[in-house]
């Protein structure tokens, strides 16, 4: 059996095939754009609430460091393939077909669980503002299965999973204007937030400062590593920048600094404003507003994360009906995935088939449990792509590459150290559930993918 068969790829996947006109600004927005979104609005109440307390800034600033080490690597990997698969892709050419596979398996749970924490997160928001309204839906609907709080289904979030499906199943057409201006909605909407908030910062809420302990604080930055999953989607545009070698470490690394600072902001004056263990809420954002007596900017809090997280939503629907889509071009999955719409040209079966999972996952499992697993299948995916580049500067060294990642080894492998770690701070749930998806990947790979396969 030849397992670690490899896609080869020659100096011509590398030719510019798309129009270069993306600058080091564009990369940036696109960054904010895909970053800004459920991490700010939902995870931090989460992560201060169950893990880190008042220190969660100290989480964001190691998840942080562990994203930026993996996102030099993507940018080569992307400079080098630019195709579709992310690292799936990546994987293929670097290490063969099994370990491409385990990764695409993978990739499925990271972006179909992220989607379902994304619509699970935007459900709060929505229901926050219709409250403001007096409009209310009946307990059992409004939140994932969970006897304790009486709620069994969360209809809001299969609703907007459904809507954006059909809105993928028209063709999407994601352009960098329409991008920047709900960047600056979302921006806008998290500094009228410190704006307000710092003057009802009480330093009492601040103590104790790390109440769970320094395990605490390393077991939040793996929680909220989710946080900042969407900045390889700077990563992708690589075909389409102008200048790759100077721009594309500029837009990820200058995204990613300006989200760790709005993070570090937020979950500063979020903490000092509520009691750290009141904000375990789908919305502890506008939950804090309305903690001070502020309904009218929770309001418009409530209106601004719905805005961003439907872009974040579409954004990771879209990637992971991408995925399905070029999984299935090479023969690992059934192929009616890869089958395009001649009028739409839309993966339709991949689009739908994605949305119908992601809506399930929203509507009956409970928030942190998605964000858990999703953080695993991250930085599962950020070790082995920062690996690859390591591997493949020893085995391919001839590979046009547009972008070279600085100090390789080093930066893969303080990737490689950073990520692990972190995984080994999640709980043994998410290992058990991390590990029972692995197997069962591994069980279609062998039935169905191996023989099925377009490199057999």
């Amino acid at each position: 059996m030849d397992l670690l068969r490899k896609k080869h790829i020659g100096n011509d996947m590398s030719n510019d095939s798309l129009k270069r006109v993306l600058g080091a600004l564009d990369l940036t927005m696109l960054g904010v754009g895909a970053i800004i979104g459920t991490g700010v609005f939902v995870l931090t109440g989460v992560a201060a609430a169950k893990y880190a307390g008042p220190a969660l800034i100290l989480s964001f600033i190691i998840a942080g460091l562990a994203c930026v080490f993996a996102a030099l690597c993507y940018s080569e990997f992307a400079s080098m393939i630019p195709q579709s698969g992310s690292a799936y892709t990546y994987s293929y050419v670097a290490f063969g077909e099994v370990f491409a596979w385990i990764l695409g398996w993978d990739l499925v749970l990271e972006y179909g669980l992220a989607s379902s924490a994304v619509a699970s997160g935007w459900s709060g928001y929505f229901q926050s503002l219709l409250s403001g309204f007096g409009v209310h839906f009946p307990t059992a609907l409004t939140s994932a299965f969970d006897p304790a709080k009486g709620t069994v289904i969360d209809v809001p979030a299969i609703m907007i999973v459904l809507l954006v499906t059909f809105l993928l199943s028209r063709g999407v057409k994601e352009s960098a204007r329409f991008n920047a201006i709900m960047v600056v909605i979302k921006v806008a909407v998290v500094l009228l937030f410190i704006a307000i908030g710092v003057w009802y910062v009480e330093p009492a809420n601040w103590k104790p400062f790390m109440p769970f302990g320094v395990s605490g604080v390393v077991s939040g930055a793996a929680v909220v590593v989710f946080a900042y999953f969407g900045f390889d989607a700077v990563s992708t545009a690589a075909e389409e920048v102008k200048n790759p070698q100077r721009n594309l470490p500029i837009g990820i690394i200058s995204a990613l600094v300006i989200c760790t600072i709005l993070y570090i902001a937020v979950s500063l004056i979020l903490t000092g404003m509520v009691p750290f263990n009141m904000l375990n809420v789908k919305d502890p954002v506008a939950f804090a507003l309305q903690f001070i007596g502020q309904d009218w900017a929770a309001g418009f809090i409530s209106l601004g994360a719905i805005v961003g997280i439907t872009t974040v939503l579409i954004v990771m629907m879209f990637g992971q009906s991408r995925l399905f889509f070029a999984v299935s071009r090479d023969g690992l999955l059934p192929k009616g995935l890869s089958s395009v719409h001649p009028k739409t040209q839309v993966p339709l079966a991949s689009t739908w088939v994605t949305g119908i999972l992601v809506a399930l996952l929203a509507g009956f499992v409970p928030l942190d449990k998605l964000a858990e697993l999703t953080s695993i299948g991250t930085l599962f995916a950020f070790a082995t792509v920062s690996l690859g580049v390591a591997v493949l500067r020893k085995t391919r060294p001839e590979l046009k590459r547009g972008f070279r990642t600085p100090w390789v080894p080093v930066i893969p492998a303080l990737a490689v150290i950073f990520c692990v770690y972190l995984m080994f701070q999640l709980s043994s749930f998410t290992w058990k559930g991390f590990f029972i998806w692995l197997v069962a990947g591994l069980i279609i790979y062998f039935t169905y993918g191996y023989r099925n396969s377009k490199l057999n």
